[in-house]
């Protein structure tokens, strides 16, 4: 029997399912980032156990979500996520994002997101497990993949947001270009207020207008290492029993540089 907890008192149910599915920290960075103001049908591309997509359902319930992931027991643990907190609504489709024209339709959607592979295939030693190798480096998807299927999914003027190593930023920027994404926010986050970036949080408009703003840094720690004021808020680290959620993401973290 699966269990779900509460990421934070009130908040949405998740289940990871004893840890086969960890959850990532850089998704609810994401969550948090992405507009979501006039958005009604959104899609999740890569949705894993379905940690971004049941954030923005907390941030705004009445948006009709849809998900790919390519993973038939990931995609099935991320429609129970879904379906514990009511959303069962959701389309959570078990297929290849780049076969993205046989499953939703063109400019189906106001807003893509996305937690891409972060590292090129080749990159340090993978782990054995496929499935953690296909979450950190791009040897099942490439990032033009990935903003090649945003373009198709997206309406005109519609937005797509991702998170990337920074690092990568200028690759990042030159494929949602590519794709007809113009890039329109940026973010950078920094462990603490004198560290390097260690994320980049983007987002870009379906055939928009040039004009990049970039918003001020987002520092995770304070530099006596606690919690900045803003992770605090974005994961409800003042109500009960969330500083398990917080954990249990900084665990989770799919992402980290192959060794």
């Amino acid at each position: 029997m699966i269990e779900f907890s509460e990421l934070w008192a009130g908040g949405p149910r998740f289940s990871q399912e004893g840890g086969a599915f960890p959850m990532s920290s850089d998704s609810v960075l994401l969550a948090d980032f992405a507009g979501l103001s006039g958005v009604r049908r959104a899609c999740d591309l890569g949705c894993g156990a379905g940690v971004l997509s049941v954030l923005i359902l907390a941030r705004s319930p009445g948006i009709s979500l849809a998900g790919i992931e390519i993973q038939p027991e990931a995609a099935a643990l991320c429609r129970k996520n879904l379906a514990a907190n009511g959303w069962d609504a959701s389309k959570i489709l078990t297929g290849d994002l780049r076969d993205h024209r046989k499953l939703f339709g063109a400019g189906a959607f106001d807003l893509v997101v996305c937690n891409p592979p972060y590292f090129p295939a080749g990159s340090g030693d993978m782990p054995a497990d496929p499935a953690l190798a296909a979450a950190r480096s791009e040897t099942v998807c490439t990032l033009a993949d990935v903003c090649r299927a945003a373009a198709f999914l997206c309406r005109n003027g519609g937005a797509f947001a991702l998170v990337h190593r920074p690092e990568r930023l200028a690759e990042v920027m030159c494929a949602m270009s590519e794709a007809g994404f113009a890039p329109k926010r940026l973010r950078l986050a920094c462990r603490r207020p004198d560290s390097a970036p260690s994320l980049v949080l983007i987002e870009g408009r379906r055939n928009g207008k040039p004009g990049l703003a970039i918003a001020p840094s987002l520092i995770l720690y304070q530099p006596d290492g606690t919690d900045s004021d803003e992770i605090k808020r974005i994961y409800h680290l003042d109500e009960r029993g969330c500083q398990d959620a917080r954990n249990a993401f900084s665990r989770g973290d799919a992402h980290r540089q192959p060794g």
